[in-house]
């Protein structure tokens, strides 16, 4: 029998197979994942289990592709039902939430399939669009203006489709659904509230006389926070409407000022468009000192990390550590900030 190979031979292979390929970027993350794949040949997973672990990583590997060239333009992400047919008031009113959105610089994702997901990319256009369908047996390809354009990737399974739905989006608009549509609204909600997904803001969209979402809201409320299952804080991470004005604004509002954050160890910097004035950061001080250390809310220069990575050095920055049990109050946060006008005057109501 074959001597087995030491951790020093497998490594070396491993960068001469890098070096093969001429690999010069990222060694580091690659490697570790040549050397994560190579024990899965430990003989423990089954054949269908790689199988299943091969078929994920080419599929993210290809929507990986799909989204790198417009990783600088912001996108929105639409949820809905496939069964939403075109005559149904909700087609015409996700179609409007996409054009007003796409009109606004940003890119429209979705499922790529037909009812809400074909009003989004009717409204956004071709241009504006971007699919990552699944690989249904009763659903044939519902796009092919998307795919003859390069703007179209196919998904085997549904957690590797919906992690680039979520991964990629800065927003998020779900209409009425089924169990589908459920299921990616309390994923986006549990991502956010366990802190696993960057802050994003998230319209759930009725229309006039059809209040779906404040039916789900009811149990949500009357339920789930009612129990003590959630906090009444995690209600901040969605927004209800019947209009599309407001969805959009509720949309593109969220980064009125706040533009990102980043963790460097404990502290969280927040990069903003806008730095907040002494009287608003005593506000914020007060406002938020239950989600605080005591060191409070400061403002900050770049951090290190952030220098050396060239982060966003040209923006004003706050900085806290934050208790990360309360990602609601933390959305409030972004609420707050989003109102703050630096000192300049505030313009009179119209």
């Amino acid at each position: 029998m074959a001597a087995q190979s030491s951790d020093g031979e497998i490594a070396r292979a491993v960068s001469e197979l890098l070096d093969l390929r001429g690999v010069k970027v990222n060694r580091d993350v690659l490697r570790d994942l040549l050397e994560a794949s190579l024990d899965l040949a430990d003989g423990v997973p089954s054949r269908l289990d790689l199988k299943i672990a091969t078929a994920a990583l080419a599929e993210m590997g290809r929507a990986f592709h799909l989204f790198a060239p417009f990783r600088g333009i912001p996108k929105l992400t639409m949820f809905g039902s496939a069964r939403t047919h075109q005559s149904d008031p909700l087609y015409a009113q996700a179609k409007d939430l996409a054009g007003r959105v796409a009109a606004a610089g940003w890119l429209v994702v979705t499922g790529a399939g037909p009812g809400i997901m074909a009003a989004g990319h009717e409204g956004a256009g071709p241009e504006g669009s971007l699919g990552v369908e699944i690989r249904l047996p009763f659903e044939s390809a519902s796009h092919p203006e998307l795919a003859a354009e390069g703007r179209l990737v196919e998904m085997k399974y549904f957690f590797t489709r919906k992690l680039m739905l979520m991964k990629e989006s800065a927003a998020f608009a779900v209409l009425p659904g089924g169990f589908g549509t459920l299921d990616e609204s309390f994923e986006l909600l549990t991502l956010l509230q366990t802190g696993k997904a960057e802050p994003a803001p998230i319209v759930l969209v009725d229309i006039p006389g059809e209040p779906y979402w404040e039916a789900w809201e009811r149990f949500v409320v009357g339920e789930v926070i009612r129990r003590g299952l959630a906090s009444p804080t995690d209600a901040a991470f969605y927004r209800i409407t019947d209009d599309v004005s407001v969805a959009v604004e509720e949309i593109l509002g969220f980064y009125r000022n706040y533009h990102s954050r980043r963790f460097v160890g404990p502290t969280m910097v927040i990069r903003l468009r806008t730095a907040p004035s002494d009287a608003e950061l005593a506000a914020l001080n007060r406002d938020f000192a239950d989600i605080c250390s005591s060191k409070g809310i400061w403002r900050t220069a770049p951090l290190g990390p952030e220098r050396s990575d060239r982060e966003y050095l040209e923006l004003p920055r706050i900085a806290l550590e934050l208790d990360l049990r309360h990602q609601g109050r933390f959305r409030e946060l972004i609420d707050a900030l989003n109102a703050c006008t630096g000192g300049a005057a505030v313009p009179a109501p119209a």
